[in-house]
């Protein structure tokens, strides 16, 4: 690569964070249409593999993924929303749970000094947040209501999000192919060969590890609905997206479901059930749902996972959140590379190494 190519490739990298961030607050759903048209495009290749055109196998995902997401809204939204409701409703009775059962159970076991806790004050803090946010949400529905503005702005994101996603998707080929024809010629195999292992990466957890999280999310909540547990499909949802980390989301499921269980039933044989759920999760997720939707594919560690969405968040908001993954997968193949290039070059002493593993094999 010369180095006017370099600079070019730095130019076009800093003109495109500033018009990202000078544009965020309309790139919204662009993004989104950009992210389900990438997750669907497999799948409209397989079916123009079996001998459909594209432009019916764009219609037939979109006509499902349409339908799923209908679905989404009409079934699980209402449900979650009661169950939200639900559990603030309950937050004063496992604050008193607390005070009246488990600190003295702490103070007795541990031998702890009663003054170490200033209960009282955290409880007032606690009571006092719920009040303000339900003061917060009364102020923003109404302040959506009384905005034309913002309702109308709301309404028309949503209703682009699925034409961006039908007009990306049908064309997405395309478009990858224009892009590999304008990079200069001497640096397309490589720009490729990067592009493909990014599309590796980030294809191994958004199309895997995210199918797995939902499938535990679906398995919690079904096996929470079996016990009977009255926030079944808001704890297993909370588990199943905390499954981006190893054994968190079985952490934090099994504590906040047992909680809620024991305040519904009282009984301290359900907590046995409520492990029951979680263990046939854990194994599910070990032995059919890792090995089947993600396999030996390498994808991004958790924890650069977590920093990624964060850092994205602070920098550029909703949009950074958005764009964090696939940054997050461009950073890491880059750094691998680079990775490489140092093991091999002679700062790192590739070749002094060399010669003494064959004198010593010698």
């Amino acid at each position: 690569m010369s180095e006017s190519q370099r600079w070019f490739f730095l130019i076009v990298a800093l003109v495109s964070g500033g018009l990202i961030y000078l544009l965020s607050p309309i790139l919204t759903p662009f993004l989104v249409g950009a992210l389900l048209a990438y997750l669907a495009d497999p799948i409209a290749d397989r079916l123009e593999e079996a001998g459909l055109s594209r432009a019916v196998s764009v219609v037939i995902v979109f006509i499902v993924m349409s339908a799923l997401v209908f679905l989404l809204f009409l079934l699980f939204i209402p449900k979650l929303g009661l169950q939200l409701q639900i559990l603030i409703e309950r937050i004063p009775q496992a604050i008193q749970l607390v005070e009246q059962q488990v600190m003295p159970w702490l103070i007795t076991t541990f031998s702890l000094e009663p003054a170490m806790f200033d209960f009282a004050h955290i409880k007032t803090l606690i009571l006092g947040d719920l009040q303000k946010t339900g003061d917060v949400m009364a102020q923003l529905v109404g302040g959506l209501t009384r905005s034309g503005v913002a309702i109308a702005a709301w309404i028309a994101n949503l209703v682009l999000i699925p034409v961006v996603t039908f007009y990306l998707l049908r064309d997405w080929d395309v478009m990858i192919e224009k892009v590999k024809h304008l990079l200069p010629r001497n640096v397309e195999p490589k720009v490729s060969l990067w592009a493909s292992e990014c599309d590796e990466v980030l294809g191994a957890f958004m199309k895997g590890q995210l199918l797995v999280m939902f499938a535990l999310g679906a398995v919690y909540s079904i096996g929470l609905w079996i016990v009977g547990l009255d926030l079944a499909l808001l704890v297993g949802m909370i588990a199943g997206l905390a499954s981006i980390v190893p054994y968190m989301g079985f952490i934090i499921g099994i504590v906040v479901a047992g909680i809620a269980a024991f305040m519904q039933f009282n009984d301290p044989i359900v907590l046995g059930y409520v492990g029951v759920v979680f263990i046939v999760g854990q194994l599910l997720e070990g032995m059919l749902l890792t090995p089947l939707l993600v396999g030996d594919r390498i994808g991004l560690h958790p924890v650069a996972v977590i920093f990624a969405i964060m850092a994205g968040g602070q920098l550029f908001g909703f949009v950074g959140i958005l764009l964090a993954l696939p940054v997050a997968a461009v950073i890491m193949v880059l750094l691998r590379h680079l990775h490489d290039g140092y093991k091999s070059s002679s700062l790192y002493g590739s070749e002094n190494h060399t010669i003494i593993e064959n004198q010593n094999s010698e």
